[in-house]
């Protein structure tokens, strides 16, 4: 597993929306643009809350029959002691196994309560949350494929391995950065480069709105300012799929 990023990088890149971040990794050229983000798979369940970013910490899990051992949803010191490896702050990446998602939750008001004293900030799940009340008033973020009224027989099955949600692949230690908008991995050869990049983004979206408001908007303009786009951000993204 890699080092977390420098205090001042990481902090950064908290404050940026998932957007502007995710539109300045596509402008470093570090991956497809149709690659590094869940697709569909999960909900925000509090749109309000600030970004979220943290380190993966994976498992995946079952719902819809008891674990062998038989033991109760959280009780797995194993998972929760290797989870206190992973890079601070963390975030529970949960991958429900099941054929069927989303039977039951394992994350609710006590696990939300354990996995923040353990330096947890949220949780990505394809499977079901409960408790949301509670959870959002802990200050725990979470994004999840449904809802459930029941734990079912939530249990962890494996941890430490990646997972698939939504079409991504997660490794543990990955990057983690989502909001209302959705989740998505910051690769960490350019995270260091990402919150420049967003502030220049920001700046160009302003000019382009101040613009599109102007007296002196008009097509002719319009034709104008597109042919002057600097080509070599579509170039060297194009230059990948070939």
């Amino acid at each position: 597993m890699t080092s977390p990023l420098p205090g001042s990088v990481f902090e950064s890149l908290r404050r940026i929306d998932t957007c502007t971040a995710s539109n300045a990794v596509e402008r470093l050229s570090s991956r497809l643009r149709n690659e590094g983000f869940v697709s569909r798979a999960v909900t925000c369940r509090f749109p309000d809350a600030p970004p979220l970013l943290g380190y993966a910490a994976t498992a995946r899990i079952r719902t819809s029959s008891p674990p062998i051992g038989g033991r109760c949803y959280y009780h797995r010191m194993d998972w929760w002691n290797w989870l206190a490896t992973v890079p601070a702050p963390r975030v529970l990446v949960i991958e429900d196994a099941d054929h069927t998602h989303g039977m039951g939750a394992l994350v609710g008001e006590v696990y939300a309560a354990v996995a923040l004293a353990l330096n947890c900030v949220g949780c990505v799940t394809n499977g079901a949350v409960r408790d949301l009340p509670e959870v959002e008033a802990l200050g725990f973020q979470l994004f999840s494929g449904f809802v459930s009224v029941s734990h079912a027989y939530a249990h962890v099955i494996d941890f430490g391995n990646p997972v698939t949600i939504g079409g991504l692949v997660i490794q543990p230690g990955d990057l983690m950065h989502g909001d209302r908008h959705g989740v998505h991995v910051i690769p960490r050869e350019v995270a260091a480069d990402v919150p420049g990049v967003a502030d220049q983004i920001r700046d160009e979206k302003r000019e382009w709105v101040g613009f599109c408001q102007s007296p002196d908007f008009c097509l002719s303009e319009l034709s104008k300012r597109l042919a002057c786009v600097d080509e070599k951000h579509c170039t060297s993204l194009l230059s990948r799929t070939t």
